[in-house]
């Protein structure tokens, strides 16, 4: 559980590194595993607490034998980020606009599945990462 702050990330990040290393993924894995939880963490403070709050973010790993199971929680207003209809993101990637506003996209394509819920007052992003 790390506080939704952009500070936070710092220590969330050396969560996944270590939980990474100690199951024995491969790099790239780790790497896209790492690229995932920075854009979520970093949605749910910019966006969702908006710029942050002491409010939690859970954050349970899982490895298997060919992917990461990634459960991201956090209690932000519900925002289903994958909820996005697939031609309106296709768009963004064409369109111009500031930096950022790629996370949804990079989360969605660095993942084999994904789901979302609001359950409980949370939103629950469930990944698998190859």
């Amino acid at each position: 559980m790390f506080p939704s702050r952009f500070e936070s990330w710092r220590s969330a990040r050396t969560f996944v590194e270590r939980f990474c290393d100690e199951a024995g993924m491969a790099r790239e894995q780790g790497l896209r595993t790492s690229l995932v939880l920075e854009e979520l963490f970093t949605n749910t403070v910019k966006h969702g607490h908006r710029g942050g709050s002491d409010a939690p973010v859970w954050i349970t790993l899982t490895a298997a034998a060919r992917h990461v199971r990634l459960v991201y929680e956090d209690n932000a207003p519900p925002f289903n980020p994958f909820g996005i209809p697939a031609q309106r993101l296709a768009r963004a990637l064409h369109e111009p606009r500031q930096a950022g506003g790629l996370g949804v996209i990079i989360a969605n394509a660095l993942s084999a599945s994904t789901d979302y819920a609001y359950v409980f007052g949370r939103n629950r992003i469930s990944l698998e990462i190859a």
